[in-house]
């Protein structure tokens, strides 16, 4: 998760700020012949840039300058939207394993739905290239910030329209669930074949498709609004800011924004800890707890808590101007931190780096610079044919997919990680997201922010990148080895699973429940704890009777006179407890050990792009390599990770025939799948990484050759000032 914001902020960034500058002056086409600015904003400009010192003029209207004319603002109020955004956006993978539980929904359905923001996201990206600062900017993020707070409640709509959820299937609709309908009882012969089939209504059945198609159509908005909110705030920053100040701007917006997905797994955290029909509670109440599978929580709570803070994140840009005045003045603390800090050495590159960023505008050549004199016919004719030339670089091309492959860990684990620790380590759905927003996000974070100081502390050119990323990769995968064997077997589930030496349930008694007529598709579990022996209901064990103890904090639930538990003893409601529960804490350090150095390999990579293609193509390179990890990782990856879940699942629940949820899973398998599935992207990571590293030295070895044989009398003198030239040739 954390690789993935920088990737996008900076794809932009970069992009925008060349188009931004190729437009300067060039009003070509129909909509720059009207630009249509407020008089407010000319009187802006007009006072900052012909007064002295860039101070406004003493005009009485003027005088009191808008708070929406000071980028500072824009950037506070950029960094808050894309916080929200990003937390509304990461709130679905948090929650993933209770909305499959609600709707019936596999892993495969579950991550399709989690990937579809991909789908209108990807499928109108390439267009913002086109439009750059043709548009509203403000406005128009604005207007994407309704969309994506529009997705929020749209994602919460099923919810209302649903009916309330039981978890108890057998027991009729107007009787409290989790009654004497789970029990070995020869009544309930007469009335499971009525449930089933008042459950499986053509309107009960129009009513489940109507709610996932909803939460498609939501996951599609949120795609569609999240398009203009990222590339043309940062693009709006850079043109606006100060040039010492806007790396300090985007840094900030950039820091603040990560926060997001961990804030979205702290929100699940806390919202899964609520009954799901909190707001319509049954009478009486219920006798579940967090800690039972038949638990679900209040998932789209936090979608319209979400939805809420970027509705009000989004007022404001409806008040900023199209255009604001340019910053005049650098910051106060960035000058005397750069007193005190900068050495000669260092004064010389940032003037010249001043100059270089101040160069006049034909030296920006390229489709950047010739994108806004092109219609949208046009430039979508031209598109393909820079695409084929940009993917020809190999450095470009290994780069891209060695970052594919770092999406692709990331995008799964972020989707299916709660459910792997729910299912392996037998904990809440609460405490998973509080694990991953507590402990691997802000690993993450700190690799990136790592990655980036050592890149820029040590000047590292293209080599020397290349061989941290590859350091990074190995590292992060020798850490995922101890992750495949961190985990216990699944235990023994009446009928369903025998482990080898365990004592045997049904299979001692095979006669024991024949005439409880237990229904199919019940799902009540118990736990009988001597031997840790799970049976799917009460019914299943040839329990008679219920009891329930009461506790000074919480009341116990036993069935009694079960026939088909050895001696008769009583059984516990709800599942087994795993008996590796105590190493889901070792289990996350590894995994966020494993995130900070995967997220170091970011800022290098993404350098290594920007040097392995030519400077007139930089710009798409970057918007290549962004919609590339769209489409080849965060669409495909969440499908596939829950694909291969599906295939370790032993025993589905059937809903009206179809099949549902998956109740139990090999977990042997589910871990070698899961992990392997991240080791395998991780590998072909590193072996780009390798391939990389490889082309570099023959690259310089040829360019040492060339020059030894095209001036081989300055050989000597090549020689003398090479250590003195190296780091500053090397430098990125």
């Amino acid at each position: 998760m954390g690789p993935r914001i920088g990737y996008l902020g900076q794809d932009h960034s970069l992009g925008f700020h060349l188009r931004s500058h190729s437009l300067a002056g060039c009003p070509t086409g129909p909509v720059s012949e009207e630009p249509q600015m407020p008089d407010k904003d000319i009187k802006a400009m007009m006072g900052t840039e012909d007064t002295p010192g860039g101070k406004a003029s003493p005009d009485p209207q003027d005088s009191r300058p808008s708070v929406f004319h000071s980028i500072k603002v824009f950037v506070l109020c950029h960094s808050l939207l894309q916080l929200a955004q990003l937390m509304i956006s990461g709130y679905l993978k948090g929650s993933i394993s209770t909305v499959e539980k609600r709707f019936g929904l596999s892993s495969q359905t579950s991550g399709l739905l989690a990937a579809f923001n991909e789908v209108g996201n990807t499928a109108l990206i390439v267009f913002v290239s086109y439009f750059g600062s043709r548009v509203h900017r403000p406005r128009l993020i604005g207007c994407g910030a309704i969309l994506v707070a529009l997705a929020g409640l749209l994602m919460a709509l099923p919810h209302f329209i649903s009916e309330p959820y039981r978890f108890d299937n057998t027991s009729p609709a107007d009787m409290p669930q989790d009654s004497e309908a789970s029990l070995c009882l020869p009544s309930t012969s007469a009335r499971a074949p009525a449930s089933s089939n008042s459950s499986c209504s053509s309107h009960t059945q129009a009513q489940h498709l109507v709610a996932v198609g909803i939460m498609f159509t939501a996951q599609t908005v949120l795609g569609v609004g999240g398009v203009p909110i990222q590339p043309f705030g940062i693009s709006y920053i850079d043109d606006f800011a100060h040039n010492s100040n806007s790396p300090l701007y985007l840094g900030i917006l950039f820091a603040v924004t990560m926060l997001g997905p961990g804030m979205a797994y702290g929100l699940g955290g806390l919202m899964l800890r609520l009954y799901v029909d909190i707001n319509r509670m049954p009478e009486g109440g219920i006798n579940l707890t967090s800690k039972d599978p038949r638990w679900v929580g209040a998932w789209w709570l936090g979608f319209l808590i979400s939805a809420g803070v970027v509705a009000l994140a989004a007022i404001p840009y409806f008040f900023f101007p199209r255009e604001m005045p340019k910053e005049k003045h650098e910051l106060r603390f960035r000058r005397r931190v750069l007193a005190v800090s900068a050495s000669p050495v260092s004064k010389g590159e940032d003037s010249s780096s001043e100059q270089s960023t101040e160069a006049s505008p034909e030296k920006k050549a390229g489709l950047a610079q010739i994108a806004p004199n092109l219609t949208a016919v046009q430039f979508i004719k031209v598109f393909p044919r820079v695409l084929l030339r940009t993917l020809r670089h190999p450095i470009f091309l290994l780069v891209v997919l060695s970052q594919v492959c770092t999406s692709s860990m990331v995008a799964g684990m972020a989707t299916f990680l709660p459910k792997f620790l729910e299912r392996q380590f037998s904990v809440t759905a609460s405490f998973a997201n509080l694990l991953i927003g507590c402990v691997t996000i802000p690993l993450a974070i700190m690799g990136i922010v790592m990655g980036g100081f050592l890149v820029k502390r040590l000047r590292l050119g293209p080599m020397r990148c290349s061989i941290l990323c590859l350091l990074g990769m190995l590292f992060c995968l020798l850490l995922s080895l101890p992750l495949f064997f961190m985990g216990c077997s699944t235990h023994h589930i009446a009928g369903i699973i025998h482990q080898p030496g365990a004592q045997p349930g049904l299979e001692r008694f095979p006669g024991c429940m024949e005439p409880c007529s237990c229904p199919s598709d019940d799902f009540n579990p118990v736990c009988e704890p001597s031997s840790r022996v799970e049976y799917l209901t009460p019914c299943h064990a040839g329990c008679t009777s219920r009891m329930v103890q009461e506790a000074l904090d919480k009341s116990q639930v036993f069935y009694t006179n079960c026939s088909c538990v050895a001696g008769g003893s009583p059984v516990l409601a709800g599942s087994c407890d795993s008996a590796c529960s105590h190493l889901v804490l070792p289990f996350m350090i590894l995994v966020g050990l494993g995130a900070t150095l995967a997220s170091v390999t970011h800022t290098p990579s993404f350098m290594l792009i920007l040097r392995g293609v030519k400077k007139e193509d930089k710009t798409l390179a970057v918007g290549i390599q962004f919609m590339l990890q769209r489409v080849l990782a965060w669409m495909p990856s969440p499908v596939i990770h829950g694909t291969a879940i599906d295939t370790t699942c032993v025993h589905w629940a059937q809903s009206c025939g179809r099949r549902a949820v998956c109740r139990y899973y090999d977990n042997d398998l589910l871990r070698n799948r899961f992990i392997g599935l991240q080791f395998f992207f991780k590998t072909s990571s590193l072996a780009c990484f390798a391939l990389i590293l490889a082309i570099l030295r023959q690259q310089n070895k040829e360019e040492g050759t060339k020059a030894t044989v095209s001036s081989p009398g300055l050989q000597q003198q090549l020689l003398a000032s090479g250590r003195e030239k190296k780091p500053e040739e090397s430098r990125v």
